[in-house]
């Protein structure tokens, strides 16, 4: 089973090309959790992944006709440029078929290495099926991301350097899951030599494939995954490394958008480098762990995975670092429609900063308002808050852990419309390329009254847009039969008590 692995990744000759990367101290973490925090720097790789490790490890061993014919992956990211190089470094050939979706900074990345890239469909599953038709056609090599015994190999040459960094005891590691690769290399060798260490994949929760298949005990195919996190976005995980993985972890630890970006926040302040959501997966499953666990006093290793990330989207991770540490209240609050209840409400609050305060006139008795108040992060202080302006009179509903609020409702809080009737609210996410927007626009447009709309870019492959549309009783079932046509992921917002207090009518 995984002792198999040892040889291949003790006989991994990649460090002409890859770098063996730091195991860096984190003291501010460390002070804060009262734990030894080390962060192995894998977004120190010449293409600021741990990717090129697996993709060389791979090339080294094709033979020579393979290297001839040439190579060729389908890949949105690091993957790419993992190969990219490592081809351009050994005189090969490769093709990368990347979603047409993918930001135009990792596309030039890629080119820039010596690749030449394909763009193909919206997401990795057409891109994927492309580049194997290509394979059919042009008898290439088709090299796999992540499910491939000697891209595991690569990929578990970080473990034999953190062992090698930090000889001394680890209570804990903390890897990062897509297709589950890096985590299969990592555990194989932890749990043969040093079995003691214990070995925890993080996922996020909107594309947890392995919590999925640990709770079947079988591979399965989520129906739908989140992309923030492109890096690990995967709705299968992998037949090879589920079969590693499944005997050599001690546990799966889920992790929130708001909690990956508040550990790229923590990996921000500790080395003043940037990492991408995927490579602040693991720093967020570990604080999860020790806030659930208590744990003190332990040596936890959390592995960097990457910093591809896009500058467009900092805004956006900056917006939810604060709720992902817990440092922020998102509430809805009613105030009397009066002269000074704004001063009053203030005063309420006492010395706590007001991130956050948005309001429109609704009506001549009350004020409805969309307030961000800093809080003290684990110890009950927004509980505590939330009780204390209850207790003065205030009506409060906590939007902390509503998407919808988080997404739209704080960037449009613009009154109600009274006159308006049979109006339904819908989320969207669509793919965000050149003209998206409008092509979304013209599929909608003319079947109902369009009355709210709202759209903001936060620099990824998918736009998120709140459509309110006028919708009469008789029409409901065709309007669901048309939005799923659409074949874009979308919720029913209706009801959403962030709406209902803000916009509705």
């Amino acid at each position: 089973m995984p002792q198999s692995y040892i040889k291949r990744i003790l006989n991994a000759r990649i460090y002409d090309l890859a770098v063996e990367t730091p195991l860096d101290p984190a003291p501010i973490l460390k002070e804060r959790f009262n734990n030894n925090i080390l962060l192995k720097r894998e977004d120190l790789q010449p293409v600021f992944s741990f990717k090129i490790r697996g993709a060389y490890n791979r090339l080294l061993h094709l033979d020579e006709a393979s290297r001839a014919a040439g190579v060729i992956a389908a890949s949105a990211g690091n993957h790419a440029q993992g190969l990219a190089l490592a081809a351009k470094h050994m005189g090969i050939k490769a093709t990368i078929v990347m979603p047409k979706t993918t930001p135009a900074i990792k596309v030039e990345a890629v080119k820039a290495r010596g690749a030449k890239v394909v763009l193909h469909g919206d997401a990795y599953d057409e891109a994927s099926a492309y580049a194997q038709k290509l394979v059919a056609e042009k008898g290439l090599t088709y090299i796999h991301p992540f499910d491939d015994p000697e891209v595991i190999a690569g990929q578990g040459t970080v473990a034999m350097e953190i062992l090698r960094q930090h000889p001394g005891h680890i209570d804990a590691i903390f890897v990062p899951v897509g297709g589950g690769g890096l985590c299969a290399g990592v555990a194989a060798y932890i749990k043969y030599v040093r079995p003691e260490t214990k070995v925890y994949a993080v996922e996020p929760e909107d594309a947890a494939c392995l919590k999925a298949a640990m709770e079947k005990k079988r591979r399965v195919t989520l129906p739908q995954v989140g992309i923030f996190a492109d890096g690990v976005a995967v709705a299968q995980i992998g037949k090879e490394t589920y079969r590693v993985i499944k005997d050599t972890i001690d546990g799966v630890i889920t992790v929130s958008t708001d909690e990956m970006c508040a550990g790229i926040k923590d990996i921000f302040e500790s080395t003043r480098s940037i990492a991408e959501p995927a490579g602040a997966c693991s720093l967020a499953g570990l604080k999860k762990y020790v806030a659930e666990q208590g744990v003190e006093g332990e040596t936890l290793v959390a592995l960097v995975s990457g910093a591809n990330t896009n500058f467009d989207r900092l805004r956006y991770i900056s917006e939810r670092t604060e709720l992902g540490e817990k440092r922020e209240a998102i509430l809805a609050v009613t105030l009397p429609e009066k002269p000074g209840a704004y001063k009053t409400f203030c005063q309420a609050l006492g010395k706590r900063n007001i991130s956050e305060f948005n309001y429109r006139y609704c009506n001549g008795s009350d004020a409805k308002v969309f307030v961000g108040i800093q809080v003290t992060a684990g110890n009950g202080d927004r509980e505590d808050l939330i009780a204390e302006l209850a207790s003065k009179g205030y009506q409060v509903v906590d939007m902390t852990d509503n998407e919808m609020a988080k997404l739209h409702i704080r960037h449009m809080v613009g009154g109600h419309a009274p006159d308006l009737t049979e109006e339904r609210v819908y989320r969207f996410e669509f793919p965000e390329r050149p003209g998206a927007l409008i092509h979304f626009l013209t599929r909608l447009a003319g079947r109902w009254n369009i009355s709210m709309f709202h759209y903001r870019n936060h620099g990824s492959a998918y736009g998120r847009v709140l459509v309110g549309m006028q919708v009469p009783t008789s029409d409901r079932k065709a309007v669901k039969a048309f939005l799923d046509e659409l074949n874009y992921r979308y919720w029913d917002e209706s009801d959403n008590e962030a709406y209902q207090f803000f916009l509705g009518a």
